[in-house]
């Protein structure tokens, strides 16, 4: 098993609406949809971020696309024109969603 950040196996987009990020990952390759399923799971979301996420974290799957919709409600510290926090738009979470750590087996790369 390794260790690796999702960024090598999924690209992404993100943005944002008021305090809520948006999050879309995609497999770089189509056997690597399984393993974002398995190891990007909203429980796993909502622990990587923390405090910075206080409401629910949403999934949802796109399989004709190879990739998955996150949605992150009250993730922004009240949005744009409320918040405190440096960069906390959803670009910003976009490239630390991307920096998550994952496992996968070697074999699956």
């Amino acid at each position: 098993m390794a260790e690796i950040y999702l960024n090598q196996i999924a690209h992404g987009r993100s943005g944002d609406k008021g305090d809520t990020s948006n999050v879309c990952v995609f497999a770089k390759k189509p056997q690597y949809y399984v393993i974002i399923k398995r190891e990007v799971t909203q429980e796993r979301v909502k622990k990587y971020f923390g405090d910075m996420v206080r409401g629910d974290v949403i999934r949802y799957e796109l399989p004709t696309l190879n990739g998955f919709n996150y949605v992150m409600h009250h993730a922004l510290g009240g949005g744009a024109t409320h918040s405190l926090r440096l960069d906390s738009l959803g670009k910003s979470m976009g490239s630390a969603f991307l920096r998550m750590k994952i496992h996968v087996d070697e074999d699956e790369l």
